[in-house]
C-alpha cells in the first residue's frame, strides 16, 4: 500500500480507502445489493484491510448507512484509534441539525471523525450549507471545539465541489468519478485551487457495475492517475478487499485508458453515449443531461431496473422540454459534440419500452 497527503490537514491516507456500505445491515436504500454482515463478519473484513495497509475507512450517520458507523467504531476501538483515519458524513444542511447529527455520529463511533462531510450537497441546498448558519458553519465550530478534526464538503457536482474549494472554511472534498465517468476528475486536475484540498473520490466501480468490463487493477490505477487522496472501494468481502488492496493494483499508475478505448469496450454490450459527465452542459429548464446519461449507461451495464426507474421519475417532461427547445444551449457547451436532443429521445424511447410511463 502507498500513501498520499490529505491535502494541507497533516493526515496521509492510504491511496485506496475502505468504504463502508457494504458491511452494513439494515433496510437502507443506499445499497439494494448490500452484503447484511453482522458484526463479526464486518470486523473481519475491515481488518483484513488494515492489514493489508488500509488506513482510511469512510462511512456516514445511522441510518443512512445501516449500522456501518457503529461497526466501524467498534473496530477502530479494536485496532487503535490513532491507527486510522475515519472519515464521515451526514445529509443535513441546516447548521443546527448537523451539529446534533456530529454529535450522534461521536456517540455511535464512540470517538471523534478525524473528517466531516456535508453529504449530497446539490444546487437546491447548496445556499443554506454554505450560508450564514448552514451546516458548513457547524462543522467549523466542531472543529473549533475538537469534536471532529476537518470539515468535508461531498458532492456530485463539479460547481459545488468547486465552490468549496474556493472557501476556507473547507479542507477536505469527496466527489465521485471512474475510468468511463472521468469528466470531473480532468476538470479538477486543471484546475489549481483543488491542490490544497485533499479528495475523496467515491464510485470508483460505478456503483459496482464496472468490474463486469475492467479488472479491478484498471479501475483503481484509472482514478489514482488523478491528483485525488484516495480512492474509496466499497468492500463487503475478504475477497473482494484482497482484489482491491492485496498487491495487484500499481500505485505508480500506469498508462490511463482513454475515454475512447472505455468506449469500445463498452461498444461490445450496447451503443454507449459518449458522455463522461464532465457537467459543462447547461439545460436552460434545469434537466440535468449527464444524470439523465448516466442512468442510461447503468442500465445496460446492469442496473437495469434501478436505472429505468430513476430516469422514469421525470425523462418524459425532460424529453419534451428538449423537443421544444429553441437555444440549445447545451450543444454549445459539449466537448464531445454530443446531439444531445436526441440522445435524450433516444433515452425516452427506452424508458417507454421498458417501463411505460
Amino acid at each position: 500500500m502507498k500513501y498520499r497527503s490529505l491535502g494541507t490537514t497533516g493526515l496521509t491516507v492510504s491511496e485506496i480507502g475502505f468504504g463502508t456500505i457494504p458491511i452494513l445491515q439494515g433496510s437502507v436504500p443506499v445499497l439494494p445489493d448490500y452484503f447484511n454482515l453482522d458484526e463479526k463478519a464486518a470486523l473481519k473484513v475491515m481488518e483484513h484491510a488494515f492489514m493489508l495497509g488500509c488506513n482510511l475507512y469512510d462511512t456516514a450517520i445511522v441510518p443512512e448507512y445501516g449500522d456501518a458507523e457503529i461497526k466501524l467504531g467498534r473496530f477502530a476501538g479494536q485496532v487503535g484509534r490513532e491507527k486510522i483515519v475515519i472519515s464521515d458524513k451526514a445529509r443535513f444542511y441546516d447548521g443546527n441539525e448537523m451539529y446534533r447529527a456530529v454529535l450522534t455520529s461521536c456517540e455511535n463511533l464512540d470517538t471523534y471523525p478525524d473528517v466531516y462531510f456535508v453529504h449530497q450537497v446539490d444546487s437546491q441546498h447548496q445556499e443554506e450549507v454554505f450560508g450564514k448558519g448552514g451546516a458548513l458553519d457547524a462543522l467549523v465550530e466542531l472543529k473549533e471545539e475538537g469534536k471532529i478534526g476537518f470539515v468535508g464538503i461531498a458532492s456530485h457536482y463539479y460547481d459545488i465541489l468547486l465552490r468549496g474549494a474556493k472557501d476556507n472554511r473547507v479542507d477536505v472534498l469527496q466527489g465521485s468519478g471512474n475510468i468511463l465517468e472521468r469528466g470531473m476528475l480532468e476538470r479538477m486536475g486543471k484546475e489549481p485551487l483543488f491542490r490544497d484540498k485533499g479528495f475523496l473520490v467515491n464510485k470508483v466501480y460505478a456503483a459496482g457495475i464496472l468490474p463486469a468490463f475492467f479488472s479491478i487493477p484498471v479501475l483503481i490505477e484509472g482514478v489514482l492517475s488523478y491528483p485525488v487522496s484516495s480512492a474509496l472501494i466499497g468492500l463487503g468481502t475478504v475477497e473482494q478487499t484482497e482484489e482491491a488492496m492485496g498487491g495487484k493494483v500499481n500505485h505508480k499508475p500506469s498508462r490511463l485508458p482513454s475515454f475512447e478505448e472505455v468506449l469500445s469496450v463498452l461498444e461490445q454490450e450496447y451503443e454507449p453515449i459518449p458522455c463522461d459527465r464532465c457537467q459543462r452542459c447547461r439545460c436552460p429548464f434545469g434537466t440535468e443531461i449527464h444524470t439523465i446519461f448516466r442512468q442510461y449507461q447503468y442500465y445496460y451495464m446492469g442496473k437495469d431496473f434501478w436505472a429505468l426507474k430513476k430516469l422514469g421519475m421525470d425523462i418524459e417532461e425532460s424529453a419534451q422540454y428538449c423537443r421544444n427547445c429553441t437555444q440549445m444551449t447545451c450543444l454549445k457547451m459539449c466537448p464531445y459534440k454530443l446531439r444531445i436532443p436526441y440522445e435524450i429521445q433516444k433515452v425516452e424511447k427506452l424508458v417507454k419500452t421498458h417501463l411505460p410511463i
